[in-house]
């Protein structure tokens, strides 16, 4: 049997479509702001943990923040190479690096190394460590979201 492709979103934004569902979506996003990390981390965070999950909606969305933030043309176009670029900062690495293994859990028997987490450990406390882990959770849940429903890049302006 073939699969019929499906061009636009499968159903309207999900989330929105469960109205209590999209409140704790965006109370838990919220929370996450509050444990004292940047928010431009965050959103970086936020655009390396699509990219992996291949969320065109929140690859776009994350990239359009940045930039009303005022980050870089140059931070922006290498998230997705940060190991390689000169941009980011040692806190930085250490948060994407942490995105990374937390977004790819099925990828190693380890999923997210003692390595990986003491160098999160050695730039962020305990409460920085957890807006992080917040974060990375949340984006993770969206683009699961978006991903499966299939919802286009700037659908959500």
């Amino acid at each position: 049997m073939a699969l019929m492709k499906i061009v636009g979103p499968r159903i309207p934004n999900v989330a929105g479509t469960v109205p209590e569902a999209l409140e704790a979506m965006l109370a838990l996003g919220k929370a996450a702001y509050k444990g004292g990390v940047p928010r431009t981390t965050h959103m970086l965070v936020h655009l390396r943990a699509s990219q992996i999950n291949g969320c065109s909606f929140c690859v776009e969305m994350h990239s359009r923040e940045l930039r009303e933030a005022g980050e870089s043309e140059e931070r922006i176009a290498t998230v997705a190479a940060w190991r390689e670029s000169p941009y980011f900062t040692e806190d930085e690495r250490a948060a994407l690096a942490l995105t990374e293994a937390a977004t790819r859990l099925s990828d190693r028997s380890d999923p997210v190394p003692d390595g990986t987490w003491g160098e999160a450990a050695r730039c962020y406390d305990d409460a920085q460590l957890a807006s992080l882990v917040l974060s990375i959770t949340a984006i993770n849940a969206w683009n699961r979201l978006n991903v499966t429903t299939r919802q286009p890049a700037g659908s959500w302006r």
